[in-house]
């Protein structure tokens, strides 16, 4: 137990190394919090910052994924393992993203886990994530709204799991429903903009979007 608490403690805290709070940092004190929608991800990054900072930002955020979900578990053992080492992986992958979403450090006020999930899922689901790019990039060029593209995603991510061999009814399809679930409370606003057509977007990045309505 003792080895699994840890762990994904670790994980935990690993998540809370918020990207956009660290290249704010080195950028002079810039605090997200305080910029546009007060989100310390990538987009509201790119939004108020520009591309090189939500770069930087993004890089430590998906990097922290992959540190938690690959690394963390191949430590120790610190006692005698509670659970399969896949199991243990996918667990410290649900540590990192309610890292980044709920943050000690920051009054549990983080981002809102898609960059850190998907170094989860490059790390641990490799051909999902491509999957889940692909549908992500082209809603992208369609809409410009990057959190429809964010649900898109996370319904391809569920879709891949069902469609695997060991299904919805294993530890991957758990990890992949939670955290699908956590990604939808995390975007509850949007979806309630969406809804009311009031979501902002990327106006230029709706390249296929304009192309087809010529």
């Amino acid at each position: 137990m003792f080895d699994l608490l840890l762990k994904t403690a670790l994980a935990y805290l690993i998540g809370n190394l918020m990207g956009g709070a660290l290249i704010g940092l080195l950028r002079g004190g810039v605090d997200l919090r305080k910029q546009g929608s007060g989100n310390v991800g990538a987009t509201n990054a790119l939004r108020t910052q520009g591309a090189k900072f939500a770069l930087g930002v993004l890089a430590i955020d998906v990097a922290k994924g992959v540190l938690a979900a690959r690394l963390v578990p191949l430590l120790g053992p610190f006692g005698t393992p509670l659970l399969d080492g896949a199991t243990q992986a996918y667990l410290c992958g649900v540590a990192v993203a309610l890292g980044h979403c709920y943050p000690l450090f920051y009054g549990f006020r983080g981002g809102k886990g898609v960059a850190t999930l998907a170094g989860v899922f490059g790390a641990l689901l490799g051909p999902a994530l491509l999957w889940m790019l692909a549908v992500f990039v082209l809603i992208v060029l369609l809409s410009g709204y990057v959190s429809l593209a964010t649900l898109g995603a996370c319904l391809t991510a569920i879709v891949w799991t069902a469609l695997a061999p060991a299904g919805l009814h294993s530890a991957t399809g758990a990890f992949t429903l939670a955290m699908a679930l956590l990604v939808v409370w995390k975007h509850r606003d949007n979806i309630r903009r969406l809804l009311a057509g009031s979501e902002s977007r990327f106006e230029k990045a709706r390249v296929l979007g304009r192309w087809l309505r010529r």
